[in-house]
């Protein structure tokens, strides 16, 4: 990484929900993928303790020296892992619907619902991101 060039603003936050997306959406076309499955259990990562680690790091981030510049260092949590390059997940079995007679337990509007909601968030991820180039791609060009 070109320190100072990538590391500042909201361009590590951006390139961390792109990941996070990345993987759940990977886990929800999985769980659609064994939708008639016997006994599969869908599994998924709550995007509420990705969105408190996210939290947790901007705020350190901002209470340091440089609040706008800087490594964002995101603190593991119990189902994820945050490597330099990527998450590690370790998405739960989902227990929010009635077990079927083949002990399956899916939901598909709840999974489609879900993979909305993801999509829309990757996409804003992505739209951000292209942004942050572009402003660089201009910078680099030295026209507007």
């Amino acid at each position: 990484m070109i320190e100072g060039l990538f590391d500042r603003g909201a361009m590590q936050s951006v390139e961390r929900l792109v990941q996070f997306t990345g993987e759940r959406h990977r886990m929800l076309t999985d769980n659609i993928a064994n939708l008639s499955t016997p006994n599969f259990r869908p599994r998924d990562v709550d995007p509420g303790e990705f969105r408190s680690a996210l939290r947790q790091a901007q705020d350190q981030r901002r209470d340091s020296k440089t609040p706008n510049a800087g490594r964002l260092e995101m603190r593991n949590t119990r189902n994820m892992t945050f490597q330099r390059d990527g998450i590690d997940t370790r998405p739960r079995a989902m227990n929010r619907n009635i077990l079927f007679h083949d002990r399956n337990n899916r939901d598909l509007e709840r999974t489609m619902q879900d993979l909305a909601e993801n999509t829309l968030a990757h996409n804003v991820g992505i739209e951000l991101l292209k942004n942050e180039f572009d402003m660089l791609k201009i910078a680099i060009r030295e026209r507007m």
